[in-house]
């Protein structure tokens, strides 16, 4: 089963520019100017420009409260290099909302996408972390 995300963007050109060009999303369809679904594995994610006519994931609410990009949910990237992938997305003009956090499993950084949303970078501490969603380890209760 896929995991399915919609962010909502400024830009889908845009969006789709950075994380095609810098997190190695693909594009999977791009019908309209204001819509596109990216994937990168089984992670899918659907960029969506606001809207206040027509319909759609990114019309406005019934209230007519508008829908806008940024806020703090994200996606989580597993990066094997965090130091490294850090100083090759600040060589590219890349955006972050925060410094390396070191944690109790690893550490991260959050990078913001050109509308401000934001993807969580994770390097784990230990070659023995299991990534959420993988399952149990062999042999383990």
């Amino acid at each position: 089963m896929a995991a399915c995300f919609r962010y909502i963007v400024n830009d889908v050109k845009a969006a789709i520019d950075f994380y095609t060009r810098h997190l190695g999303f693909k594009v999977e369809m791009h019908p309209a100017p204001g819509f596109a679904e990216i994937s990168r594995g089984d992670m899918h994610i659907y960029l969506t420009q606001p809207s206040s006519r027509g319909a759609g994931g990114g019309m406005a609410m019934p209230s007519g409260e508008e829908q806008k990009p940024g806020g703090w949910n994200r996606v989580h990237l597993i990066v094997e290099e965090l130091d490294g992938t850090i100083a090759a997305l600040k060589a590219a003009g890349c955006r972050f909302r925060s410094d390396v956090i070191q944690g109790t499993g690893g550490k991260q950084i959050l990078l913001e996408d050109p509308s401000g949303n934001l993807v969580e970078l994770f390097q784990a501490n230990t070659a023995a972390y299991r990534a959420p969603g993988s399952g149990s380890k062999a042999g383990s209760a």
